[in-house]
């Protein structure tokens, strides 16, 4: 057998042995929360992280273990982990409503304007690598119209095809763009959960500055810079401050 057929096959068989010990640590994993022991269920769930596997169902059990622990930040930070993999999923967003309730903090967030709100529906719609792969496709659909224009002879049929490749070239540029405009969202996107019970947030990246305002446990904060251990955040409202990054988790930490 050929070093390379038996590289295969290691890697294969590590494949199946890994992903099967990821399946029994899950299923033991609900077994013990359905039967109440929701830190020894923790303990399974983290374990097939540490394996490399991640799913918004993992991430969900996990933010309902920390949730019937009355771990707030936990809890919220993975139910918010859970809806970047499933943003539509109904059952998530109601358990994350729940543990926003715990919450000490009622921020109400800035209000946006119609056009605003109608911006980010639209670049919002699909991820930009979604938004890429539909500009692939129109590029593909403006190829065949022009070559169907190229070897078409009747005038009507010609007309037709020059009209659908022009609208498969727009909707191609309109989805390259609206992909970049979707990864620069992300790109300015960087929200984290707030893990400590209380944090003051001040004016600079020092203990000596001035307190700006208190935020609380399962707080969500978007990072807008760092600074060595400190980082510059932005709350609903719009308010913004430092505070020490051993403080908040970033949910986009995979």
């Amino acid at each position: 057998m050929s070093i390379k057929k038996i590289t295969f096959l290691v890697c294969f068989l590590g494949f199946t042995f890994g992903f099967a010990q990821n399946e029994t640590l899950f299923n033991e994993a609900t077994e013990l929360y359905n039967n109440g022991e929701y830190s020894a269920a923790i303990e399974n769930y983290k374990e097939i992280l540490e394996n490399g596997e991640h799913s918004a169902s993992l991430y969900f059990n996990l933010g309902n273990c920390y949730y019937k622990l009355n771990a707030i930040g936990p809890s919220i930070y993975y139910y918010e982990k859970a809806l970047l993999l499933s943003p539509n999923n109904e059952e998530i967003k109601n358990n994350l409503r729940f543990a926003q309730n715990m919450r000490l903090d009622a921020i109400e967030e800035m209000p946006k304007t119609e056009l605003s709100r109608i911006y980010s529906s639209i670049v919002g719609m699909f991820g930009y690598n979604k938004w890429a792969y539909f500009a692939v496709v129109f590029v593909f659909l403006f190829v065949l119209a022009y070559m169907a224009y190229y070897f078409l002879r009747p005038a009507n049929q010609k007309r037709a095809a020059f009209i659908s490749s022009m609208f498969s070239l727009a909707l191609c540029v309109a989805c390259v763009l609206l992909a970049y405009l979707n990864h620069q969202q992300n790109k300015n996107n960087d929200p984290a959960i707030v893990f400590s019970k209380e944090v003051n947030v001040n004016s600079e990246p020092n203990s000596n500055s001035n307190t700006i305002f208190t935020i609380h446990e399962g707080t969500k904060v978007n990072i807008l810079d760092e600074l060595d251990d400190w980082r510059r955040i932005r709350i609903a409202d719009g308010q913004t401050g430092w505070l020490q990054a051993e403080n908040v988790k970033k949910i986009k930490d995979f």
